[in-house]
Protein backbone atom coordinates (compact mmCIF):
# COMPACT_ATOMS: atom_id res chain seq x y z
CA UNK A 1 0.00 0.00 0.00
CA UNK A 2 2.91 2.27 0.65
CA UNK A 3 4.13 1.93 -2.92
CA UNK A 4 0.72 2.71 -4.35
CA UNK A 5 0.48 5.78 -2.16
CA UNK A 6 3.86 7.16 -3.16
CA UNK A 7 3.40 6.69 -6.92
CA UNK A 8 0.59 9.25 -7.33
CA UNK A 9 2.69 11.84 -5.48
CA UNK A 10 5.63 11.48 -7.95
CA UNK A 11 3.55 11.74 -11.12
CA UNK A 12 2.56 15.42 -10.70
CA UNK A 13 6.25 16.35 -10.19
CA UNK A 14 7.17 14.77 -13.53
CA UNK A 15 4.28 16.40 -15.32
CA UNK A 16 5.19 19.87 -14.05
CA UNK A 17 8.58 19.60 -15.72
CA UNK A 18 7.09 20.04 -19.18
CA UNK A 19 4.01 21.95 -20.42
CA UNK A 20 0.91 19.91 -21.16
CA UNK A 21 1.74 17.17 -18.65
CA UNK A 22 4.28 15.41 -20.93
CA UNK A 23 7.90 14.61 -19.94
CA UNK A 24 10.52 17.03 -21.33
CA UNK A 25 12.12 15.72 -24.56
CA UNK A 26 15.73 15.93 -23.40
CA UNK A 27 17.18 13.65 -26.05
CA UNK A 28 15.47 15.38 -28.96
CA UNK A 29 16.56 18.78 -27.61
CA UNK A 30 20.18 17.66 -27.42
CA UNK A 31 19.98 16.30 -30.95
CA UNK A 32 18.67 19.62 -32.23
CA UNK A 33 21.54 21.46 -30.57
CA UNK A 34 24.16 19.03 -31.87
CA UNK A 35 22.79 18.77 -35.43
CA UNK A 36 24.13 22.15 -36.71
CA UNK A 37 27.60 21.35 -35.36
CA UNK A 38 27.56 17.93 -37.03
CA UNK A 39 26.56 19.49 -40.34
CA UNK A 40 29.30 22.12 -40.05
CA UNK A 41 31.96 19.61 -39.02
CA UNK A 42 33.08 18.63 -42.58
CA UNK A 43 33.39 22.30 -43.59
CA UNK A 44 35.32 23.10 -40.40
CA UNK A 45 37.72 20.22 -40.99
CA UNK A 46 38.36 21.29 -44.58
CA UNK A 47 38.83 24.89 -43.47
CA UNK A 48 41.30 23.69 -40.84
CA UNK A 49 43.30 21.57 -43.28
CA UNK A 50 43.21 23.85 -46.32
CA UNK A 51 43.48 27.32 -44.76
CA UNK A 52 44.22 27.46 -41.06
CA UNK A 53 47.07 24.94 -40.86
CA UNK A 54 48.97 26.38 -43.87
CA UNK A 55 48.39 29.88 -42.53
CA UNK A 56 49.86 28.98 -39.15
CA UNK A 57 52.81 27.28 -40.87
CA UNK A 58 53.37 30.41 -42.96
CA UNK A 59 53.35 32.58 -39.86
CA UNK A 60 55.92 30.29 -38.28
CA UNK A 61 58.08 30.39 -41.40
CA UNK A 62 58.10 34.20 -41.34
CA UNK A 63 60.14 34.13 -38.14
CA UNK A 64 62.80 31.81 -39.59
CA UNK A 65 65.72 32.32 -41.94
CA UNK A 66 64.29 29.80 -44.37
CA UNK A 67 66.19 29.46 -47.66
CA UNK A 68 66.82 26.70 -50.18
CA UNK A 69 69.28 25.08 -47.79
CA UNK A 70 66.52 24.15 -45.35
CA UNK A 71 63.72 23.09 -47.71
CA UNK A 72 63.93 19.41 -46.71
CA UNK A 73 63.56 20.29 -43.03
CA UNK A 74 62.33 23.84 -42.66
CA UNK A 75 61.92 23.44 -38.91
CA UNK A 76 65.73 23.31 -38.65
CA UNK A 77 66.13 26.78 -40.17
CA UNK A 78 67.74 29.37 -37.86
CA UNK A 79 65.48 31.67 -35.89
CA UNK A 80 65.33 35.12 -37.49
CA UNK A 81 62.88 36.88 -35.21
CA UNK A 82 61.54 40.07 -36.79
CA UNK A 83 64.41 40.40 -39.29
CA UNK A 84 62.27 39.26 -42.23
CA UNK A 85 59.62 41.85 -41.39
CA UNK A 86 62.28 44.55 -40.99
CA UNK A 87 63.67 43.76 -44.45
CA UNK A 88 60.20 43.82 -46.01
CA UNK A 89 59.25 47.25 -44.64
CA UNK A 90 62.66 48.87 -45.09
CA UNK A 91 61.63 51.17 -47.91
CA UNK A 92 65.14 52.53 -48.30
CA UNK A 93 66.40 49.10 -49.39
CA UNK A 94 65.67 47.42 -52.74
CA UNK A 95 63.43 44.71 -51.23
CA UNK A 96 61.25 47.20 -49.36
CA UNK A 97 61.08 49.61 -52.29
CA UNK A 98 59.95 46.86 -54.65
CA UNK A 99 57.32 45.67 -52.17
CA UNK A 100 56.00 49.20 -51.63
CA UNK A 101 55.74 49.84 -55.37
CA UNK A 102 53.93 46.55 -55.86
CA UNK A 103 51.59 47.41 -52.99
CA UNK A 104 50.71 50.81 -54.46
CA UNK A 105 50.17 49.26 -57.89
CA UNK A 106 47.85 46.68 -56.36
CA UNK A 107 45.89 49.37 -54.51
CA UNK A 108 45.34 51.38 -57.71
CA UNK A 109 44.45 48.25 -59.66
CA UNK A 110 42.00 47.09 -56.97
CA UNK A 111 40.21 50.44 -56.70
CA UNK A 112 39.72 50.70 -60.49
CA UNK A 113 38.69 47.07 -60.89
CA UNK A 114 36.19 47.07 -58.00
CA UNK A 115 34.67 50.40 -59.09
CA UNK A 116 34.23 49.26 -62.70
CA UNK A 117 32.90 45.84 -61.71
CA UNK A 118 30.37 47.39 -59.36
CA UNK A 119 29.27 50.05 -61.86
CA UNK A 120 28.88 47.66 -64.80
CA UNK A 121 27.16 45.00 -62.70
CA UNK A 122 24.74 47.46 -61.12
CA UNK A 123 23.92 49.17 -64.41
CA UNK A 124 23.28 45.85 -66.16
CA UNK A 125 21.15 44.52 -63.30
CA UNK A 126 18.99 47.66 -63.21
CA UNK A 127 18.62 47.65 -67.00
CA UNK A 128 17.53 44.01 -67.06
CA UNK A 129 14.86 44.52 -64.40
CA UNK A 130 12.37 45.66 -67.01
CA UNK A 131 10.69 42.96 -69.04
CA UNK A 132 11.48 42.89 -72.76
CA UNK A 133 12.07 40.31 -75.43
CA UNK A 134 15.47 38.66 -75.10
CA UNK A 135 15.99 39.52 -71.43
CA UNK A 136 16.61 35.90 -70.44
CA UNK A 137 19.17 35.49 -73.21
CA UNK A 138 21.06 38.61 -72.10
CA UNK A 139 21.06 37.48 -68.47
CA UNK A 140 22.58 34.17 -69.51
CA UNK A 141 25.10 35.85 -71.81
CA UNK A 142 26.28 38.23 -69.09
CA UNK A 143 27.04 35.31 -66.79
CA UNK A 144 29.32 33.53 -69.29
CA UNK A 145 32.57 35.20 -68.07
CA UNK A 146 31.73 34.20 -64.49
CA UNK A 147 30.97 30.61 -65.51
CA UNK A 148 34.16 30.11 -67.54
CA UNK A 149 37.20 28.64 -65.77
CA UNK A 150 39.78 31.28 -64.93
CA UNK A 151 42.57 29.65 -66.92
CA UNK A 152 40.45 29.28 -70.03
CA UNK A 153 39.30 32.88 -69.94
CA UNK A 154 42.71 34.41 -69.21
CA UNK A 155 44.54 32.30 -71.79
CA UNK A 156 41.99 33.42 -74.39
CA UNK A 157 42.66 37.04 -73.48
CA UNK A 158 46.41 36.42 -73.66
CA UNK A 159 46.03 35.32 -77.29
CA UNK A 160 43.80 38.31 -78.02
CA UNK A 161 46.44 40.69 -76.61
CA UNK A 162 49.22 39.36 -78.85
CA UNK A 163 50.93 42.18 -80.71
CA UNK A 164 51.17 40.79 -84.24
CA UNK A 165 48.21 38.45 -84.57
CA UNK A 166 45.95 39.37 -81.65
CA UNK A 167 42.34 40.42 -82.05
CA UNK A 168 42.76 43.61 -79.97
CA UNK A 169 45.41 45.12 -82.23
CA UNK A 170 43.56 43.90 -85.31
CA UNK A 171 40.49 45.88 -84.31
CA UNK A 172 42.20 48.95 -82.85
CA UNK A 173 45.05 49.35 -85.34
CA UNK A 174 44.04 47.56 -88.52
CA UNK A 175 40.31 48.30 -88.53
CA UNK A 176 40.02 51.60 -86.62
CA UNK A 177 43.49 52.99 -87.41
CA UNK A 178 44.30 53.88 -83.79
CA UNK A 179 48.05 54.25 -83.22
CA UNK A 180 50.99 54.36 -85.58
CA UNK A 181 51.89 50.73 -84.92
CA UNK A 182 50.38 47.76 -83.06
CA UNK A 183 50.75 48.18 -79.31
CA UNK A 184 52.45 45.85 -76.89
CA UNK A 185 49.82 44.81 -74.35
CA UNK A 186 51.62 42.13 -72.35
CA UNK A 187 54.80 44.13 -71.70
CA UNK A 188 55.46 47.74 -70.75
CA UNK A 189 52.96 50.22 -69.32
CA UNK A 190 50.04 48.85 -71.32
CA UNK A 191 50.24 45.61 -69.33
CA UNK A 192 48.48 47.34 -66.42
CA UNK A 193 45.48 48.20 -68.58
CA UNK A 194 45.42 44.75 -70.15
CA UNK A 195 45.32 43.20 -66.70
CA UNK A 196 42.58 45.61 -65.64
CA UNK A 197 40.44 44.72 -68.67
CA UNK A 198 40.71 41.00 -67.95
CA UNK A 199 39.97 41.49 -64.26
CA UNK A 200 36.87 43.58 -64.94
CA UNK A 201 35.66 41.25 -67.67
CA UNK A 202 35.68 38.22 -65.42
CA UNK A 203 34.61 40.05 -62.23
CA UNK A 204 31.65 42.22 -63.17
CA UNK A 205 29.20 39.31 -63.76
CA UNK A 206 29.46 38.46 -60.06
CA UNK A 207 28.40 42.02 -59.21
CA UNK A 208 25.62 41.74 -61.79
CA UNK A 209 24.34 38.50 -60.27
CA UNK A 210 24.50 39.82 -56.70
CA UNK A 211 22.77 43.12 -57.46
CA UNK A 212 20.14 41.40 -59.58
CA UNK A 213 19.27 39.17 -56.61
CA UNK A 214 19.09 42.21 -54.32
CA UNK A 215 16.73 44.03 -56.67
CA UNK A 216 14.16 41.26 -56.27
CA UNK A 217 13.55 42.40 -52.68
CA UNK A 218 12.58 45.96 -53.62
CA UNK A 219 8.76 46.29 -53.88
CA UNK A 220 7.50 47.50 -57.23
CA UNK A 221 4.97 49.68 -55.44
CA UNK A 222 7.74 52.06 -54.42
CA UNK A 223 8.65 52.70 -58.06
CA UNK A 224 5.01 53.11 -59.05
CA UNK A 225 4.43 55.62 -56.26
CA UNK A 226 7.57 57.55 -57.19
CA UNK A 227 6.52 57.57 -60.83
CA UNK A 228 3.11 58.99 -59.90
CA UNK A 229 4.87 61.71 -57.91
CA UNK A 230 6.81 62.71 -61.02
CA UNK A 231 10.17 61.10 -60.23
CA UNK A 232 12.25 60.19 -63.25
CA UNK A 233 14.34 57.09 -63.78
CA UNK A 234 17.54 58.62 -62.40
CA UNK A 235 15.70 59.95 -59.36
CA UNK A 236 14.20 56.52 -58.69
CA UNK A 237 17.62 54.91 -58.92
CA UNK A 238 19.15 57.51 -56.60
CA UNK A 239 16.43 57.61 -53.94
CA UNK A 240 14.99 54.08 -54.08
CA UNK A 241 17.31 51.58 -55.76
CA UNK A 242 20.69 52.53 -54.33
CA UNK A 243 19.49 53.05 -50.71
CA UNK A 244 17.65 49.71 -50.82
CA UNK A 245 20.77 47.98 -52.16
CA UNK A 246 23.04 49.36 -49.42
CA UNK A 247 23.25 46.09 -47.41
CA UNK A 248 23.93 44.13 -50.60
CA UNK A 249 26.57 46.59 -51.80
CA UNK A 250 28.28 46.50 -48.42
CA UNK A 251 29.09 42.81 -48.78
CA UNK A 252 29.57 42.97 -52.54
CA UNK A 253 32.25 45.66 -52.42
CA UNK A 254 34.09 43.88 -49.61
CA UNK A 255 34.12 40.55 -51.45
CA UNK A 256 35.25 42.17 -54.70
CA UNK A 257 38.01 44.01 -52.84
CA UNK A 258 39.35 40.87 -51.17
CA UNK A 259 39.16 38.80 -54.36
CA UNK A 260 40.86 41.44 -56.49
CA UNK A 261 43.58 42.36 -54.01
CA UNK A 262 44.51 38.71 -53.52
CA UNK A 263 44.12 37.70 -57.16
CA UNK A 264 47.05 35.53 -58.22
CA UNK A 265 45.67 33.42 -61.07
CA UNK A 266 44.92 36.28 -63.46
CA UNK A 267 48.38 37.92 -63.57
CA UNK A 268 50.17 34.57 -63.37
CA UNK A 269 48.33 33.09 -66.36
CA UNK A 270 48.39 36.34 -68.33
CA UNK A 271 52.08 37.21 -67.87
CA UNK A 272 53.74 34.10 -66.51
CA UNK A 273 56.07 33.96 -63.52
CA UNK A 274 57.62 37.37 -64.24
CA UNK A 275 55.01 40.09 -64.57
CA UNK A 276 55.91 43.47 -66.11
CA UNK A 277 56.78 46.19 -63.65
CA UNK A 278 53.59 48.12 -64.42
CA UNK A 279 51.42 45.09 -63.57
CA UNK A 280 53.42 43.71 -60.66
CA UNK A 281 50.61 42.85 -58.24
CA UNK A 282 51.55 42.03 -54.68
CA UNK A 283 50.33 38.43 -54.86
CA UNK A 284 52.64 37.67 -57.79
CA UNK A 285 55.40 39.73 -56.19
CA UNK A 286 55.29 37.59 -53.04
CA UNK A 287 55.39 34.47 -55.21
CA UNK A 288 58.48 35.75 -57.00
CA UNK A 289 60.14 36.73 -53.72
CA UNK A 290 59.55 33.23 -52.36
CA UNK A 291 60.00 30.79 -55.23
CA UNK A 292 62.44 32.61 -57.50
CA UNK A 293 64.88 33.83 -54.85
CA UNK A 294 64.23 30.82 -52.59
CA UNK A 295 63.88 33.13 -49.61
CA UNK A 296 60.74 31.68 -48.08
CA UNK A 297 61.23 33.48 -44.78
CA UNK A 298 60.99 36.93 -46.39
CA UNK A 299 58.13 35.82 -48.63
CA UNK A 300 56.22 34.50 -45.62
CA UNK A 301 56.79 37.77 -43.79
CA UNK A 302 55.35 39.66 -46.76
CA UNK A 303 52.32 37.37 -46.72
CA UNK A 304 51.76 37.99 -43.01
CA UNK A 305 51.98 41.75 -43.56
CA UNK A 306 49.45 41.44 -46.38
CA UNK A 307 47.13 39.43 -44.12
CA UNK A 308 47.34 42.06 -41.37
CA UNK A 309 46.63 44.84 -43.87
CA UNK A 310 43.54 43.07 -45.22
CA UNK A 311 42.28 42.35 -41.69
CA UNK A 312 42.64 46.00 -40.70
CA UNK A 313 40.97 47.28 -43.87
CA UNK A 314 38.12 44.79 -43.52
CA UNK A 315 37.55 45.69 -39.87
CA UNK A 316 37.57 49.45 -40.54
CA UNK A 317 35.29 49.03 -43.56
CA UNK A 318 32.74 46.96 -41.65
CA UNK A 319 32.86 49.40 -38.73
CA UNK A 320 32.25 52.43 -40.93
CA UNK A 321 29.55 50.87 -43.08
CA UNK A 322 27.72 49.40 -40.10
CA UNK A 323 27.81 52.73 -38.28
CA UNK A 324 26.59 54.46 -41.42
CA UNK A 325 23.65 52.08 -41.72
CA UNK A 326 22.69 52.62 -38.08
CA UNK A 327 22.87 56.41 -38.50
CA UNK A 328 20.71 56.34 -41.63
CA UNK A 329 18.17 54.05 -39.95
CA UNK A 330 17.83 56.48 -37.03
Amino acid sequence: MTRTAVAPEREPAVRKAAPGGAPAPRRSGRRRIALPYLLLLPALLLELLVHLVPMLMGIGMSFKELTQFYIRDWSAAPWAGLDNFAVSIDFNAPVGQALLKSFLTTCLFTVLSVALCWFLGTAAAIFLQEEFRGRGFLRTLFLVPYALPVYTAVITWAFMFQRDNGLINHVLHDQLGIGDSPAFWLIGDNSFWALLVVSVWKGWPFAFLTVMAGLQNIPRDMYEAASLDGAGVLQQIRHITLPSLRPVNQILVLVLFLWTFNDFNTPFVLFGEAAPEAADLISLHIYQSSFQTWNFGTGSAMSVLLLLFLLVVTGVYLLLTTRGRKTSDV
